[in-house]
């Protein structure tokens, strides 16, 4: 039986060289590897309390709503900066050469609920971390962060060390 790992394509020297890019696009374009990580990361969740699952743009898209959608639960959008129509709370964060800037609507978010976060990739750990000071800053609690993939070695872990975090493929290194 194949794993997730045996769909993600890797890419030796992209964008630099030293650099093993994880592809997740050919776990995307393959109807069993796309199940597999979704059911994969459904298994993250057994046995957890919580309201929402919510995801960043983009590909957490791709991975959180179909997970909402299997355990009926509401999916909310954290989007780029100026991509939501309605009044919004935003939270700037680093980037490795720069920053960058997410929003979530004001209402996404109800005092008092329970989070999950969905990602594709943690690395640095930058974009989650912001995405839950937006959940807080809204009343909710991030119960678990979950990604399909991590690497390990850019520890993007330690700026999430205050939740639970777990990802399905684990790969050393950067």
């Amino acid at each position: 039986m194949k794993k997730v790992e045996d769909y993600v394509r890797t890419i030796p020297d992209f964008p630099e060289p030293g650099i093993m890019f994880r592809d997740v696009t050919t776990v995307l374009q393959d109807a069993e590897g796309l199940k597999l990580a979704i059911d994969e990361m459904i298994k993250l969740l057994e046995g957890l309390d919580f309201d929402v699952i919510a995801g960043a743009e983009s590909r957490g898209f791709i991975f959180g709503t179909p997970i909402a959608y299997a355990l009926n639960k509401p999916f909310v959008l954290i989007r780029k900066k100026g991509k939501l129509p309605c009044e919004t709370v935003s939270k700037k964060y680093a980037l490795e050469y720069g920053e960058a800037e997410i929003e979530m609507h004001k209402d996404s978010i109800k005092p008092g609920q329970k989070v999950v976060l969905v990602d594709d990739l943690i690395a640095t750990g930058g974009t989650i971390a912001a995405a839950a000071d937006l959940v807080k800053e809204l009343g909710g609690e991030v119960v678990k962060i979950i990604f399909l993939m991590e690497l390990m070695g850019l520890n993007g872990r330690e700026k999430l060390s205050a939740y639970d975090v777990e990802s399905v493929i684990k790969y050393p290194g950067a």
